[in-house]
């Protein structure tokens, strides 16, 4: 491990089933493989615990985004690489988390409305779009897209190592790891 590791935030964000948990995985098995310190934070599994009291209204999607702001900006400020994947639909709560987070890199996964549906093992976007599910975001709730994202991935014309290179040569380039490390293969 890097005694001197500088902490940072990688806010992967983007439509569901979009890809975000999957590159975010990706890139978290390198930094891991480099020595860092990482922790995970992901949509789906923060909301088994420390959000599932809430649910998937603006109020309580914006109370998930603070929460989880809050747990990444401890971590980042204390040296650790900090993967945060969650859909974050609005840009004003990524405002957010960029300006509480320790060194905020925002990552949007951007992939075509059709691709994630049919990536959506879950089913998600059927009963969405068949009126069972309310406030899904790509059907009947807004996706804001990132204006000025530190790093865009193509998950719909990228294969997952492409996406993760990209994240790690970003990584490289702004010294939040050392040059010289191999490419994801």
């Amino acid at each position: 491990m890097s005694d001197n590791q500088g902490g940072f935030t990688l806010w992967f964000t983007g439509l569901p089933c979009a890809g975000k948990t999957t590159v975010a995985d990706k890139v978290a098995e390198e930094l891991k493989r480099m020595g860092l310190r990482v922790e995970r934070l992901d949509g789906d599994i923060v909301r088994q615990g420390l959000t599932k009291d809430l649910g998937f209204s603006k109020e309580d999607r914006d109370k998930n985004i603070e929460r989880v702001t809050f747990v990444a900006k401890l971590l980042s400020r204390n040296g650790v690489a900090t993967l945060v994947s969650f859909v974050s639909p609005y840009r004003e709560k990524r405002q957010y988390a960029r300006e509480s987070t320790t060194n905020f890199i925002e990552v949007y996964v951007k992939c075509s409305l059709k691709v994630c549906e049919d990536r959506d093992v879950k089913g998600m976007y059927a009963k969405a779009l068949r009126g069972e599910i309310k406030d899904f975001t790509g059907i009947d709730d807004p996706y804001e897209e990132p204006l000025k994202p530190e790093v865009v991935l193509e998950t719909d014309k990228e294969t997952i190592e492409e996406s993760a290179n990209k994240i790690m040569e970003y990584l490289k380039n702004t010294k939040f790891v050392e040059k010289g490390s191999e490419k994801i293969v």
